[in-house]
């Protein structure tokens, strides 16, 4: 009777500790149960407006061909600047290109802080640009420096260039001003012993460029290509036409500047060489 008992209460004891026991456990569940269903499918994101394409800073009117706008395409590509290029070639004497240039000469960049809008010729773009932007790399402060990039570029512009435009723009197909002996008015023999003499006269001043404005640096602004260092080797690119023999660190200076501004040169010249190419090919055909 006594063991009986014992299982007995024993028994009882145990429902009574397990059923505590089981009514925190079920609590637990039934507050689960009383949650909301979390739904299937989430919110639709809110639709994002996308922004209206920034509209380039720069505008840049240029001719493919020509060694004046390549400078500028180099310079523009080299500072890294936000631009857009239109190819002028046949719309230089448009009234709505007249009516902003009457010079009707490329390049021309468009820049809100010009007084008249426009500003045309590549070394004073060059210039305009180093200057608004503070590119030393390009373009010195300091006024020694900055005298010898600008006395590199008005000897090459009022001395070399013509020499160079003397000599190849009659192979070119490129108009003369009235007056030059090449002008396309000119007589045959004349534009021949005008080309001649102007390529004898190349070497004189090529050299100035090597012996004085370089004088032992790798480029006229000294370790890194000026804007003089572009507009020269652009130039340079013209006398491909006529097969000058260009002297061997007139090359390297040429192939050095490529190798340091990259596609930025690269790019710009390819449009040139190809139209020399061009040029070249219909001539022997």
């Amino acid at each position: 009777m006594a063991k009986t008992a014992t299982k007995t209460a024993g028994k009882s004891a145990a429902k009574a500790a397990a059923k505590p026991a089981a009514k925190a456990a079920a609590k637990p569940k039934a507050k689960a149960a009383a949650r909301p269903a979390v739904k299937a499918t989430a919110k639709a994101a809110p639709r994002v407006k996308a922004k209206p394409a920034k509209k380039p800073a720069l505008k840049l009117s240029m001719l493919k061909p020509s060694v004046n706008n390549m400078t500028v395409r180099v310079f523009a590509r080299a500072a890294g600047f936000d631009h857009a290029e239109t190819d002028a070639w046949g719309h230089t004497r448009s009234p709505e290109f007249m009516a902003r240039n009457p010079a009707h000469l490329t390049p021309m960049i468009e820049d809100k802080g010009l007084p008249r809008g426009v500003l045309w010729e590549s070394c004073a773009i060059m210039q305009y640009l180093a200057n608004k932007h503070g590119l030393e790399k390009f373009y010195p402060k300091a006024p020694a420096k900055r005298a010898m990039v600008d006395s590199a570029m008005f000897y090459l512009i009022g001395t070399l260039y013509p020499y160079v435009a003397r000599a190849t723009y009659p192979a070119l197909g490129f108009p003369h001003y009235a007056g030059e002996v090449g002008h396309s008015d000119a007589h045959p023999d004349k534009k021949s012993e005008a080309q001649k003499a102007a390529m004898a006269a190349i070497a004189e001043p090529l050299e100035v460029f090597h012996s004085f404005f370089r004088d032992g640096k790798p480029f006229i602004g000294g370790k890194n290509p000026s804007i003089a260092d572009i507009r020269l080797a652009a130039t340079l690119e013209f006398l491909a036409v006529v097969d000058y023999a260009l002297p061997k660190w007139a090359k390297d200076y040429v192939a050095a500047i490529e190798k340091k501004l990259g596609k930025a040169y690269s790019e710009p010249a390819g449009d040139v060489r190809g139209y020399i190419a061009h040029v070249k090919s219909q001539a022997k055909a």
